[in-house]
């Protein structure tokens, strides 16, 4: 996936809604990312789709390498791509 293109923001929060929805799909991932962030299940429901919650689901991968793996792996994606989807959504340009 080419996230320089003009549908980098639609490519990027597609894969950070994968990897929310990877993270809910397991009771103890998504418990460590609710730890983590102290965000409440609310909220997070509320502030799902907003850039910034993604971005934030995104950097919380990054910072697991096996989570970052594992997910990438059932994506099919690479994991460059998922820290270029990062960057994205967080405002930054890709490196």
């Amino acid at each position: 996936m080419n996230l320089q293109s003009d549908s980098a923001r639609d490519t990027a929060e597609t894969i950070a809604l994968r990897a929310l929805a990877f993270l809910a799909g397991d009771g103890e991932r998504l418990g460590r990312f609710l730890a983590l962030t102290g965000i409440g299940p609310d909220a997070l429901r509320s502030q799902a789709r907003e850039p910034q919650m993604l971005a934030g689901v995104l950097d919380h991968m990054m910072q697991d390498e096996t989570l970052l793996l594992v997910f990438a792996a059932e994506a099919g994606v690479k994991p460059e791509t998922i820290a270029a989807a990062h960057f994205v959504l967080a405002g930054r340009p890709a490196e």
